[in-house]
């Protein structure tokens, strides 16, 4: 199980102060929204600040490209100091040589859906994937309320992994907090990204150390059930 803050819910102003904070809070990964003005109706940051970052955190670096055409920012990406860069499903006929491009950097594989894209059109790539982003809100913007309507979807990734012998991380990502962590945790998510969730709490190790505990008494009831 692992937590990921988010930095877009950081102040942009005190990027490598968070950055620490992150890690000093429990934090396994640091959660890196790329936004590029087209796929999505905002911008964020690029692969500089990526690289400013690096050298401050040990946290693995979890890189979501929310862009047009993230074939252009992937070597970019890998040399500032990514773990791991996901792409999203709804690129269509790009999806498949952007993961093997992710694959030939040498960095781990993620294939992200967003809330209104059928769950299905993720099957054909579940073999080549180390993580599936189930976005929980329709991105762009930190701090929008969680969408119940994706719990089904969560469920049906994590029926796919088991009946097909997979390894893939079931990630989640938008309005998670300690409730919703719970939610998603219920029907088989394992990777909770929260950015306000964390970050807008006054002491973000403990709200770490709440989250983590909250999603593993569900996980561990569940597994019994």
């Amino acid at each position: 199980m692992i937590i990921a803050p988010s930095l877009l819910a950081a102040d942009y102003g005190n990027f490598a102060r968070d950055s620490i904070k992150a890690q000093r809070a429990g934090g396994e990964w640091l959660h890196l929204d790329i936004m590029d003005g087209h796929f999505v109706p905002n911008i964020s940051f690029g692969p500089a600040t990526v690289k400013a970052l690096r050298s401050l955190t040990r946290l693995f670096f979890d890189v979501h490209l929310m862009c047009s055409k993230p074939e252009v920012l992937l070597e970019s990406f890998s040399k500032a100091g990514a773990d791991q860069m996901t792409v999203h499903v709804e690129l269509g006929t790009r999806v498949e040589p952007l993961l093997w491009k992710i694959r030939s950097l040498g960095k781990k594989v993620g294939l992200a859906v967003n809330p209104p894209t059928n769950i299905a059109s993720v099957q054909p790539y579940l073999d080549k994937i180390d993580l599936l982003l189930v976005m929980t809100v329709n991105p762009g913007f930190g701090g929008q309320p969680f969408i119940e309507e994706t719990l089904p979807k969560i469920q049906q990734a994590a029926v796919w992994r088991r009946e097909r012998r997979l390894n893939y991380r079931i990630q989640v990502d938008g309005g998670i907090t300690f409730n919703t962590a719970a939610e998603c945790a219920r029907v088989g998510a394992d990777t909770f990204v929260s950015g306000t969730g964390l970050f807008g709490q006054p002491r973000m190790k403990t709200a770490v150390a709440k989250m983590r505990k909250i999603v593993e008494e569900v996980r561990t009831a569940s597994s019994g059930a």
